[in-house]
């Protein structure tokens, strides 16, 4: 029976190295030592392990090989092999390096054990190294700035396209907005997404924004502009997205004006079903327009018989005037009261028919009044006659008036029987002629027959008028 040693001795490993398989032989050797009072004998025994009479091989990791080998090149080497690398990229494979770089945030992999040159001054930009495989002269010649040109075109394509995303992404997470309304919305705003986009640019200049991504600094612009909360607010007063769209567009990046004047509005009893129409119809100027011009109309309007009760009402369906000069407005209202209305007729003639005031233009108003004076009528009769029907001022002089008058004249009633007509029962001059008055005319024989003797008497012409004008 064997004896164990007492003490056991370290295993001691030799290594034999190969130089062309790169293996290493793990040769296992044990020294068996006596104790000092024994005759000193060293019995050595070497085993090699082996698995069918041939020693175990163990290569080399290859990522190990290649970083070895990557750090015995010289610098030199490395960038030869860049720059001939960059040779076998196509131009479809540079656009895709180069949106990926534009949306994806560059930073350098750091971790334990990680080798990586960390120097800001030896590494390159990815869109640098794109344009690598030409030297300087060759890169300043025509046909390379037709290629840069190129490049920054499609660049800018693809850093608009990211800063939709981050628009819908902020609408989505900051707004609670669906994805088909952010994106309806979105596709609507390209000169607004332009304007971030030119803006997150150039924040890069900025010492304290410099050193953060496209992304973060887009993002920023978004949150400093406080759109998105604009965007929701306005649509909780019932404004569709198109109009939302055209009040940013309309805002020129000062969306801060849309609040104001939407608040404005609100102040003077306009409903929010017609908010954004009001806003949209009324011109580019009015979202500049100071808060004190619009509040000097709205006192004008009120001291000449419209009701602030009212004036909700009237600018809903006459927005026109919210872009009126003060000059304009007392105009617009000089040229009723010059005709002998009081305040109390303005008043109502403005609130019966606002477009009377703001919609059509002073040039178009006083023909209108000319024509109506050419049946006899006084200037304080056309006033008059203003005052109760102001829709007379809607009606085309060539698409409405004067077809009737001919028809009129058929029927053989006198310029003086038009002017009763106008007198008693305006109304007729507002109606459709074709539809209205023609069929009703030839529908019923009686009064064809005896058109022209029922208009020498007041009593049966006024039948006559009333039947005229019913719908």
């Amino acid at each position: 029976m064997l004896s164990c040693p007492r003490h056991h001795h370290p295993l001691h490993f030799h290594h034999h190295h190969r130089n062309r398989n790169s293996t290493t032989i793990l040769q296992l050797s044990s020294s068996h030592h006596h104790h000092h009072d024994q005759t000193p004998q060293n019995h050595a025994t070497t085993t090699t392990i082996t698995t069918s009479d041939k020693p175990i091989l163990r290569t080399h990791n290859s990522k190990s090989t290649s970083l070895l080998i990557h750090h015995l090149k010289s610098p030199n080497q490395t960038q030869n092999k860049i720059e001939t690398s960059q040779d076998v990229i196509t131009p479809e494979e540079r656009v895709k390096l180069q949106e990926l770089t534009l949306v994806t945030k560059k930073r350098i992999p750091r971790f334990p054990g990680s080798v990586f040159q960390t120097k800001a001054e030896s590494l390159d930009s990815p869109l640098q190294t794109l344009f690598r495989n030409q030297s300087e002269d060759e890169y300043n010649s025509e046909n390379d700035d037709d290629f840069d040109e190129e490049m920054v075109v499609k660049a800018i394509e693809i850093r608009r396209k990211v800063t939709a995303e981050i628009f819908k992404q902020a609408m989505r997470k900051k707004g609670k907005f669906g994805i088909t309304y952010s994106t309806n919305l979105v596709n609507r705003l390209d000169d607004f997404v332009d304007f971030v986009m030119i803006k997150a640019a150039a924040m890069k200049r900025m010492d304290e924004f410099k050193f953060l991504s496209f992304n973060d600094r887009a993002r920023r612009v978004i949150e400093e502009l406080n759109v998105v909360s604009l965007i929701r607010w306005l649509k909780h007063n019932a404004v569709s997205y198109p109009r939302i769209a055209k009040l940013i567009y309309m805002s020129r990046g000062n969306v801060e004006s849309i609040r104001r004047v939407t608040e404005w509005l609100k102040s003077i009893h306009v409903k929010g079903e017609f908010l954004g129409s009001v806003l949209t119809k009324a011109g580019e100027n009015i979202l500049e327009r100071p808060i004190e011009e619009l509040d000097e109309i709205v006192w004008y309007l009120e001291s000449n018989g419209v009701r602030m009760d009212w004036m909700g009402y009237v600018m809903s369906r006459c927005p026109q005037l919210l872009c009126c000069g003060m000059e304009e407005v007392k105009t617009r209202v000089g040229f009723f009261l010059d005709m002998g209305m009081n305040e109390k007729d303005f008043g109502t003639m403005v609130f019966d028919y606002p477009r009377v005031l703001g919609y059509f233009t002073l040039e178009e108003m006083n023909q209108k009044v000319n024509y109506l004076k050419e049946f006899g009528l006084s200037n304080e009769d056309v006033g008059r006659l203003l005052a109760f029907k102001p829709q007379l001022m809607g009606c085309s002089i060539e698409e409405r008036w004067k077809p009737l008058v001919k028809y009129l004249y058929y029927l053989g009633i006198s310029r003086d029987g038009m002017k009763r007509m106008l007198v008693i029962k305006p109304m007729v001059f507002c109606v459709d002629l074709e539809l209205t008055i023609v069929p009703k005319v030839y529908n019923y024989p009686f009064f064809h027959a005896h058109l022209i003797q029922l208009s020498s008497f007041d009593s049966d012409f006024i039948l006559l008028i009333s039947f005229f004008s019913l719908c």
